[in-house]
């Protein structure tokens, strides 16, 4: 089984933070039957780390595992572009 790692950058507890992480959370579990570590960074507590991965708008979600790396800006509300950008039907598919 493939292992995921998945890294969310939001900014505060704004409703569009809310609002990606619950997105996230229900994509998740649809599709990756726990296979899935999921990190919530607050770029206003760790803003190094937000630097040290590009992040220049928030929400982002950053999927590094499995590679490819994909990265996907906004609250994720468009949950089959979600599941499209990163990958996870091709993926889903090949097991």
């Amino acid at each position: 089984m493939k292992k995921y790692l998945l890294k969310l950058f939001i900014t505060g507890k704004t409703s569009r933070s809310e609002a990606a992480i619950s997105n996230l959370k229900q994509i998740c579990s649809e599709n990756l039957n726990e296979e899935y570590d999921l990190l919530v960074i607050d770029v206003l507590d760790n803003p190094q780390l937000a630097d040290d991965e590009k992040v220049l708008a928030t929400p982002t979600l950053i999927k590094e595992l499995p590679p490819p790396l994909r990265r996907i800006i906004g609250d994720l509300s468009e949950k089959e572009k979600v599941i499209k950008g990163l990958e996870l039907k091709k993926i889903n598919e090949q097991e």
